[in-house]
């Protein structure tokens, strides 16, 4: 049986003891050289978002380290040293991988890469600006991870008006009924909105509430009386006199109000009760009408004497159109009568005046006192022409 190749090599050789001393030699070279190799290496602390890492390395410099190391550091990613700063036995570096969020302002997108880890903290680096109005997706203190999508919602101001109260108000962009749900605004039956509830909301709208309220509302009101007419001919034509004095009703109605922001806008009647039936006020009117031939003063008849005479028309102002006697001044265009004081000329005389001609003493005036006369004419420029004269006045048989 043949021996072993390896034994023979170590222990069937004549040359055993000299291959031994060989072989330990160089196996302790190799010992020596690797403890010596190892020993030189210098201990470094990696730090990779927040996880230590301990290694060995002859590296000189930061880059040549994570190259050795085979890290893949990216231009993003933020180190606490310079890639070419110097490896120092004991370093520590810290490593803030960065990762890639999607922010969506409005409805626009952008991708951006952080290295910051909480919502505030990238909005800030990335110089966007919330205010407290602004709606985020996500809260402003939480962390996120890679590939996470904040949604921003940038508020903006709108016009309110509810009823009478107006105000400005900040919104995001929602429809007409979310926003009326973010106020707390409740809407009452018969309340409008003069905007679609479906509508979108835009900055600078003006978004208008009309309350309405529908009231019932119960009054008692007056009755005006009636005014009853009766003739009497122990009266001149034109006067009257009240025979009995008339006295307003009362009645209760009902009505249903419509208000819009506190105003009335319909006032409909749906009920009435006589309270009170009103009482009719009775007129006596004159027919008595006095003619040329009524009797006659017996001092002024065929007198003649000088008067202060002035002109009117039927249609001056204050003027009824009917004289005292009652006689239709305005129905009569070719009538020749003068105004004048009873107790001087006696109404119903007939007359003449120097410049009118002849004429019967037919109506009285406020103004007409003593010897003083006013002469009827037609129209204003007559009266105007006539002016103010004295003239002579005889009072005929």
């Amino acid at each position: 049986m043949s021996s072993n190749p390896i034994q023979k090599l170590f222990f069937g050789n004549r040359h055993q003891p000299l291959l031994v001393t060989i072989l330990f030699t160089v196996l302790f070279a190799v010992v020596i050289t690797f403890v010596l190799y190892q020993g030189t290496k210098k201990p470094v602390t990696i730090i990779a978002n927040g996880e230590e890492m301990k290694v060995l390395t002859h590296a000189e410099t930061v880059k040549e380290l994570f190259e050795e190391k085979d890290l893949d550091i990216t231009r993003h990613d933020k180190l606490s040293h310079p890639l070419n700063a110097k490896i120092k036995s004991g370093m520590k570096i810290e490593w803030t991988k960065a990762k890639q969020v999607t922010i969506i302002i409005d409805g626009k997108e952008q991708k951006l890469w952080t290295t910051e880890t909480k919502v505030k903290d990238i909005l800030d680096a990335a110089n966007i600006k919330i205010s407290e109005y602004d709606v985020v997706s996500i809260p402003l203190d939480k962390k996120i991870d890679d590939g996470d999508k904040i949604k921003i919602n940038k508020a903006f101001q709108v016009t309110l008006v509810d009823g009478t109260a107006k105000k400005q108000v900040w919104t995001t962009s929602t429809t007409v009924a979310n926003f009326l749900k973010q106020q707390e605004i409740k809407l009452n039956e018969l309340d409008r909105v003069e905007k679609n509830l479906d509508d979108q909301v835009k900055p600078n709208d003006k978004i208008a509430i009309v309350r309405v309220e529908k009231v019932t509302d119960v009054v008692e009101e007056e009755i005006d009386f009636p005014v009853e007419t009766k003739s009497d001919s122990s009266l001149l034509k034109g006067k009257e006199k009240v025979i009995s004095e008339g006295k307003k009703g009362k009645v209760s109605r009902t009505y249903e109000v419509i208000k819009e922001n506190g105003k009335v806008v319909k006032k409909v009647l749906k009920d009435e009760k006589i309270l009170e039936e009103p009482k009719a006020k009775v007129v006596a009117v004159g027919t008595k009408v006095v003619t040329a031939q009524a009797s006659r003063g017996k001092n002024a008849r065929g007198k003649e004497f000088y008067v202060i005479a002035t002109a009117y028309t039927p249609s001056c102002n204050g003027c009824s159109g009917t004289s005292a006697t009652g006689i239709n001044l305005r129905g009569n265009p070719n009538l020749k009568l003068i105004a004048v004081d009873p107790n001087v000329i006696p109404l119903g005389s007939k007359v003449w005046v120097e410049g009118y001609g002849y004429a019967i003493a037919g109506d009285t005036g406020g103004a007409i006192k003593g010897n003083k006369i006013d002469v009827l004419v037609q129209t204003k420029e007559e009266a105007n022409r006539w002016g103010r004269k004295t003239v002579r006045i005889k009072v005929l048989d």
